[in-house]
């Protein structure tokens, strides 16, 4: 369907695109298509499978170049995250976590209060295979899962990020989101959070804490997702590292 008018003003903006290990190049090109239909030009990949640039990527972007030409490649989905506030992972899977689970409508709602209290955004799509991991969907705040035909919910990439992304673009005018309430403060900013949570992880390495080893993966996602589900403050994550190091100075052998 033809639409592009060069001579109208363009939308861009919006929340982050992160793109985990994408696999072919024409997706990201389609993904990238989709995401300016939308507005959204914030792409982030991470570990693209076939490297970047990718020709096949711009033959398949049908235009949207800038979208491409901004794009950030990252080696850890944490990285691609940093200076976010707020996350949101697409899952057509249920998992074992307890997570907020919003429609692609109620998320773009949340997305757009939050980006108006000035709390920075993020999109998780995982590859085309797979999905998410368990590791990546942990590093959420909440899950967007489309309501579609259960026994056949399976979206490819650029049609997850086209519901996702038209959504946002919708939410703009359906009038005023209710905005985050600020009392006391914005979300944390998801570095500091992670930062915050890799020492409270080592702190209890060196209590022995995760036994037995084996199942120390899970009971880390686990652990994380009791903090990432709570909505913390920059105030609150500062509380929780005094109390991590008042607990550190109580153990004489204990390294922080």
């Amino acid at each position: 369907m033809a639409g592009t008018d060069k001579g109208r003003s363009p939308v861009t903006g919006g929340p982050r695109v992160v793109l985990v290990d994408p696999q072919l190049g024409e997706n990201i090109g389609m993904a990238a298509r989709a995401m300016l239909n939308c507005g959204l030009t914030r792409l982030c990949l991470v570990r693209p499978r076939d490297g970047w640039p990718n020709p096949a990527a711009e033959a398949a972007a049908a235009g949207a170049s800038e979208v491409l030409d901004g794009a950030a490649v990252y080696d850890a989905t944490p990285d691609a995250l940093a200076g976010c506030r707020r996350v949101y992972a697409t899952t057509a899977r249920p998992r074992d976590m307890v997570k907020p689970v919003l429609t692609p409508r109620a998320a773009a709602q949340d997305m757009r209060a939050a980006e108006g209290a000035g709390a920075a955004t993020a999109l998780l799509f995982g590859p085309e295979r797979s999905g998410l991991t368990n590791d990546d969907l942990v590093l959420a705040d909440r899950v967007i899962a489309v309501p579609l035909n259960p026994a056949f919910a399976s979206l490819n990439l650029a049609q997850a990020v086209l519901i996702v992304g038209y959504e946002w673009f919708q939410a703009a005018h359906a009038g005023p989101s209710e905005s985050l309430a600020l009392g006391g403060g914005l979300p944390a900013e998801r570095g500091e959070l992670l930062n915050f949570l890799e020492r409270l992880e080592r702190a209890l390495d060196g209590g022995n804490f995760f036994h037995p080893p084996e199942k120390r993966a899970s009971m880390v996602r686990n652990l994380r997702n009791i903090f990432l589900r709570g909505d913390l403050t920059d105030t609150e994550v500062r509380t929780l590292h005094g109390v991590v190091s008042a607990l550190l100075k109580a153990r004489p052998d204990a390294v922080d």
